[in-house]
């Protein structure tokens, strides 16, 4: 417990593959003891395996951002592993099925709007609800919500997924929300955009690498306690709202 005790813990969510995973790797890397939060048992656990065989302290959380008893037992176990947490990343999320104009706004599957904000939106406020007492034993606890250029509505990137881009606006706005919340206090709440990464997510079809795209994450995850609060970030800087 000595080891916990003096080593900064982290949990991401959807860590067993993809940017989740180079997220736990990377922070891992610089010292972290690292939750691996998964629904799939196999996945998870290869995923815990993989980063002990990297000599990064690892372990899994039973974790399906969707269901409330799910993240109301991680809560419970990451106390008991570990008693509190210093860093939560929000990066579970997914992208919402698209067959048959199912994210075309003027064809829209509510359906498919509905599962893809309770992952995207609601899972990322229930696992940050459920884990801010842990967080506020920290001395510099950081939130990191994986968001995507895709819901700035500046910007505008990407193809039009009338679910997927507007549950990350919302995401966006509700990170600033938790940084108005917690501003008097030493939790600091950013969102991240890891840019056109090379997962299943896209099919492995973009330029970055995971590592690239978590790079993000593990700055906003170890900013200093004067660093930036509320905003939207990438590797070139602010990302317009």
């Amino acid at each position: 417990m000595d080891r916990v005790n003096n080593t900064k813990i982290a949990l991401v969510t959807g860590a067993n593959k993809g940017i989740g995973f180079a997220i736990a790797q990377g922070l891992g890397a610089i010292g972290f003891t690292v939750a691996v939060g998964a629904r799939d048992e196999a996945r998870r656990e290869e995923a815990v395996e993989r980063l002990r065989a990297a000599d990064i302290d690892a372990f899994g959380v039973v974790l399906d951002v969707t269901s409330d008893d799910s993240v109301t037992a991680a809560a419970a176990t990451i106390e008991r592993t570990a008693g509190r947490l210093d860093v939560l990343v929000n990066n579970a999320g997914i992208s919402g099925r698209t067959d048959g104009g199912a994210q075309d706004p003027t064809t829209l599957d509510l359906d498919v709007m509905r599962t893809v904000l309770d992952t995207n939106v609601f899972g990322v406020m229930r696992v940050t609800n459920a884990m801010l007492p842990l967080l506020c034993r920290a001395g510099s606890p950081r939130i990191v919500n994986m968001s995507s250029n895709m819901g700035s509505l500046t910007v505008q990137t990407g193809p039009i997924l009338a679910a997927y881009a507007p549950s990350k606006s919302m995401l966006n706005s509700v990170t600033a929300q938790y940084a108005r919340r917690l501003a008097d206090t030493n939790v600091i709440v950013n969102a991240g955009c890891p840019g056109y990464v090379a997962t299943d997510f896209t099919g492995f079809n973009a330029p970055r690498t995971p590592e690239q795209g978590a790079a993000i994450a593990i700055q906003l995850a170890t900013l200093p306690d004067d660093g930036p609060r509320g905003g939207f970030f990438d590797d070139e800087g602010v990302v317009p709202w």
